[in-house]
């Protein structure tokens, strides 16, 4: 696993192994895990983001859209 993007709100974790990523909601403790054909999506608009607007607001904004009612509670066991 490997913290690819890491703000106030918002994670992203790598997973190299699984091709996937894990988008956690720091806010509502919400996470979504991605992989295959998804997360090569994920990232081909991650970075179809133009430099100059590739700040913590604009990918905060980006991850919040993105996990908009598919995202799941994160339990502890």
């Amino acid at each position: 696993m490997n913290v690819v993007y890491n703000s106030e709100h918002f994670s992203i974790l790598a997973y190299p192994a699984q091709e996937g990523f894990e988008l956690v909601d720091k806010e509502c403790s919400r996470t979504l895990f991605i992989q295959g054909e998804v997360a090569f999506r994920f990232r081909q608009a991650i970075d179809a983001i133009p430099e100059e607007e590739r700040d913590e607001e604009t990918i905060d904004g980006f991850i919040e859209h993105y996990c908009e009612g598919v995202s799941r509670p994160i339990r502890f066991h």
